[in-house]
């Protein structure tokens, strides 16, 4: 896939991408509530890093698996920080730190995928590997907006790749329970993109209560809430 995406032409960041529906400001917050959604992904990493570290019930088949799933839970406090800093006054420059822990989460799903699906030590070995595609395809887009030639075909083969490979991992069997899990995780991921999409429209519907992209995040932070939780009630099959 990603491959294919880079047989497209150069696909430039447009910036109508920034003008999102949400635009009000309360208790001094700018976008207030496209702001304040991003909270839960701060929740979710701090409850999956009070599980890692003091929950003794976690189970590992190898015991070096649990720092994957520590990148998974830094990463969406990472999210919740970048994404919260961006919605304040959105615009490339602020993009990249909303970009760079959304793929830190991702390329770290996929080594855990890889972990509870084929082999634990593979995926201890190729997690930095996919860290490292997953930030190089955040600055290669940054640096080809700098320079005039904005191309955001890698960065959106990784995204799409990260969703493709959850639902193919589904074929193979898991070495714990739970393992349906995971496609629910990425149903509620696919749905927040859903949402994304449709964010004026879900604004002009709820009458400016809440827009497509204030639930983009819910959506998002209840699929990481999901896998957090299945990391937690899961058991070594």
């Amino acid at each position: 896939m990603l491959v294919i995406g880079l047989l497209l032409p150069p696909i430039p960041q447009p910036q109508s991408y920034h003008h999102f529906a949400e635009q009000r400001t309360w208790f001094g917050i700018n976008n207030t509530w496209d702001v304040l959604s991003n909270l839960p992904f701060a929740l979710v990493g701090v409850w999956g890093l009070f599980l890692l570290f003091s929950h003794r019930k976690i189970q590992f088949i190898e015991c070096s698996e649990r720092w994957i799933w520590v990148g998974i839970s830094l990463g969406l406090i990472l999210v919740a920080l970048g994404s919260g800093y961006y919605h304040l006054a959105p615009d490339n420059h602020r993009l990249v730190w909303d970009r760079l822990p959304i793929t830190v989460v991702f390329m770290s799903f996929v080594a855990a995928l890889i972990s509870d699906r084929i082999n634990s030590r593979l995926a201890l070995w190729f997690w930095p590997f996919l860290l490292f595609i997953g930030i190089h395809s955040v600055l290669q887009w940054y640096l080809s907006e700098l320079h005039g030639t904005g191309d955001l075909r890698l960065y959106a083969a990784v995204q799409a790749y990260t969703v493709l490979v959850a639902f193919v991992m589904l074929l193979l069997p898991s070495h714990y329970t739970r393992s349906r899990d995971v496609a629910i995780v990425a149903l509620l991921y696919s749905l927040s993109k859903v949402l994304e999409a449709y964010d004026n429209q879900i604004y002009r519907f709820f009458g400016g209560i809440t827009s497509g992209h204030t639930l983009k995040h819910l959506a998002a932070a209840l699929a990481a809430f999901w896998l957090i939780r299945m990391m937690w009630k899961r058991h070594i099959l």
